[in-house]
């Protein structure tokens, strides 16, 4: 109740305007991207709030250090630890095995500077648990910000990715100039 109140006073207030798809009805893996700023997060919370997503985020463990763990844990934060990644992907399969409706979001390129690739870990984490991706978006240019498709990753993952790409072609996220093309190492080593 006091996220959706607090929701709608960000969308009455915001120059933004939610747009896209409906909130999905079962798990999945939600793409943030192009995530550019660390403003991201609070559009993605008022997203999830507004749609009514339980939505859970992978951050880094240095973020849950602390007086933050709590708050952060609260709104959805599952700490990273880079030295046991598999944990998470294991935290995850059994909470769509008990039945959770929500969406794991997954920032695949960041905020840090210029990069070449995105980090392929939301794709292994929707194969692995069998979750679709859902594609979310935050794009400057129009002012926009919202859910895309939600579809099952194939066995072909250039093609997923071409699909990704068309998708996220006009999207220039809250800085354009840090935007990564949808592009990942793997997919490039097979072609």
């Amino acid at each position: 109740m006091f996220r959706r109140l607090v929701s709608r006073v960000f969308w009455a207030c915001s120059r933004w305007t939610l747009t896209g798809s409906p909130a999905p009805s079962r798990p999945t893996v939600l793409i943030g991207a192009p995530h550019t700023s660390n403003w991201d997060f609070v559009l993605m919370l008022a997203i999830a709030w507004r749609l009514g997503i339980d939505v859970r985020w992978l951050g880094k463990k240095s973020l849950f250090a602390g007086w933050r763990g709590p708050l952060m844990r609260r709104l959805g934060g599952i700490p990273v630890d880079r030295a046991d990644p598999g944990r998470v992907v294991a935290e995850v399969v059994a909470e769509v095995r008990a039945g959770k409706v929500f969406g794991l979001v997954v920032t695949p390129d960041g905020t840090r500077g210029p990069h070449e690739y995105w980090k392929s870990g939301f794709a292994r984490i929707a194969r692995e648990t069998g979750m679709p991706v859902t594609l979310g978006f935050v794009d400057r240019t129009t002012m926009t910000t919202g859910l895309g498709p939600t579809f099952e990753l194939g066995d072909d993952l250039s093609a997923d990715m071409d699909r990704i790409r068309a998708f996220y072609a006009d999207k220039a996220g809250l800085r354009p100039e840090l935007r990564v093309e949808p592009r990942l190492r793997e997919e490039h080593a097979l072609r």
